[in-house]
């Protein structure tokens, strides 16, 4: 819990005039728009532009996620976070509160979209968040607190967009903020020494919790109680040995996982052995068995294109329907 005396100096008002002691960069407060354990983000306005201010009574907390922000930056192409705007120290009531502005990410959290738009979307989602987090892990960062509520869909067109950095924690250290639904350590299922394992087990988590948005309590814990859940979802039944393996820490790296994704989504399901038609005669029965084969082969491979067009098919008229959503 965030101390009272932080809780105190980080409080303002909505109207409130947040004035920079160093660069006099004047912003108006909107509303609170997050709480945590290491200060307070608001909605804030500079000019006409709306921001993202985040306040704090601990400056170590502050200048460590402004460092996390800086190297985001450095990224080219990246949309890892939200872009740093400024970095401050407010007098406040007889204190100094630390603060750093960043670019305002507006849009609905992961599950709120995908609750509007369709469970279509969660794959779609899913593999640009593993492609993000593929670049962040590179750069020697876990992202730790990963969670729907700091995963915000901006767009058109709907792009992933991590925010809340406050968790990202250089690989080999203590994960330094976590929220235990989505934490391998709560259920038993690993440490919490940051490594890429530890945010996959978090994407199975977020998969999980599309098919359960109001979550559930642990009981026993372990990979039984998560695989019985998992049973009882026929979506999440299609993913399942995905999931599975991100819960067991089986994948090695964010691009690991994404490509098995992308493999499931174009593979085609083989037919079950009791559809196939058995000959009773045995010269028949092989050359018939022969032909079957040839057709077979061909059958999967013609199927394999088929529901690769498919799929992008699909995304791309889930694309136009959003498009068409936001114009009219």
């Amino acid at each position: 819990m965030m101390k009272n005396t932080m809780k105190s100096l980080c409080k303002v008002n909505p109207g409130t005039v947040i004035e920079g002691k160093w660069h006099q960069n004047r912003y108006r407060i909107i509303k609170e728009i997050g709480f945590g354990a290491n200060g307070v983000v608001y909605l804030a306005q500079t000019g006409t532009k709306d921001v993202a201010l985040k306040m704090s009574d601990n400056s170590m907390s502050v200048t460590s996620e402004v460092n996390v922000l800086k190297a985001f930056a450095k990224v080219q192409g990246s949309t890892l976070g939200p872009s740093l705007v400024d970095v401050d120290d407010w007098e406040h009531r007889g204190g100094k509160v630390s603060f750093y502005v960043m670019e305002y990410i507006k849009g609905p959290d992961f599950l709120t979209f995908i609750q509007q738009k369709g469970k279509t979307w969660v794959t779609v989602l899913v593999l640009q968040l593993l492609n993000d987090l593929a670049v962040l892990h590179d750069k020697g960062w876990v992202f730790g607190d990963l969670k729907p509520e700091n995963l915000i869909v901006m767009g058109p067109p709907p792009r992933i967009r991590c925010i809340d950095v406050g968790g990202t924690t250089l690989q080999g250290r203590a994960i330094k903020e976590f929220t235990e639904f989505y934490d391998r350590g709560y259920w038993g299922l690993g440490s919490r020494k940051a490594e890429p394992s530890y945010d996959l087990f978090a994407v199975a988590m977020i998969i999980i919790n599309t098919e359960y948005p109001k979550r559930f309590n642990k009981n026993s814990g372990g990979i039984s109680e998560l695989k019985g859940y998992i049973k009882q979802s026929k979506l999440l039944l299609e993913f399942e040995d995905i999931i599975m393996s991100a819960l067991q820490g089986k994948y090695q790296s964010a691009r690991e996982m994404r490509l098995a994704i992308i493999d499931k989504m174009s593979t085609p399901s083989k037919p079950s052995v009791g559809s196939r038609q058995k000959s009773t005669s045995g010269t028949v029965r092989s050359n018939h068995t022969s032909k079957k084969r040839k057709v077979h082969s061909s059958h999967y491979r013609i199927s394999g294109w088929i529901e690769t067009i498919l799929i992008v098919s699909i995304i791309s008229f889930l694309y136009m329907i959003y498009i068409f959503g936001q114009v009219y």
